[in-house]
């Protein structure tokens, strides 16, 4: 039987995915909630349309389940996408969030189905040393103090590290984005038969937001 992960083509929910592979679970499908509400509770919705490319140079099948985005109703989508596939698992890339861990769990106990949660409280700055060390991902959304539009587009490395390192110092964001403060998109994974690639680049700001939107991934 195969498994389901649950995948933005964000940095964390990407090494998740590529540890199941490494512990010999058969990854089948890349699952993406696509939220109408850009504030979901549980979901992300910058550059989405980067998965099924993900999907199609990983060998897998893309899998998108459509949701409002709405507080609690948006894990009925959830749990009802993953009921209509033939897995045994759930992948999971929650680091620290009780919030979605929990609800991830609460589907899969449901469903019948284990759950892999490979970064659960782990160390937050081992996590992003092996980002840097194993993908190429890169920083697309800033929603915090001390994150500015500088940081768009920087990729994981040392000197990145270091950056969120200081600025968690002083502003007390989770060093690895896991309360919002940002969100990445992986364009390379040694699960990837070759890097996903972006003709178009856009940057959109609010008071309290910026967002590096790509475009014509392949």
């Amino acid at each position: 039987m195969a498994w389901a992960a649950l995948t933005s083509g964000g940095k964390d929910s990407i090494l998740a995915c590529q540890r199941a592979i490494d512990s010999g679970k058969v990854v089948r499908y890349l699952v993406t909630a696509r939220p109408k509400n850009h504030d979901s509770y549980m979901f992300h919705s910058a550059n989405l349309d980067a998965v099924p490319v993900i999907a199609r140079v990983a060998g897998m099948e893309y899998a998108e389940i459509e949701t409002e985005g709405t507080k609690e109703a948006e894990l009925q989508d959830l749990e009802e996408g993953l009921a209509a596939l033939d897995i045994e698992g759930v992948i999971a890339g929650a680091v620290a969030s009780r919030y979605q861990a929990d609800r991830v769990k609460a589907i899969a106990d449901r469903l019948g189905l284990a759950l892999f949660t490979p970064l659960w409280h782990l160390d937050p700055e081992a996590l992003l040393s092996e980002v840097a060390r194993r993908m190429d991902a890169m920083i697309v959304v800033t929603a915090a103090q001390g994150l500015d539009a500088s940081f768009l587009g920087a990729r994981f490395n040392d000197d990145l590290i270091l950056r969120l390192r200081q600025v968690a110092a002083k502003s007390r964001i989770h060093l690895a984005g896991e309360g919002g403060e940002y969100e990445s998109l992986t364009l390379n994974a040694p699960f990837y038969s070759r890097p996903v690639t972006y003709t178009t680049t856009e940057i959109r700001s609010t008071t309290d937001r910026h967002e590096l939107v790509l475009g014509g991934f392949a």
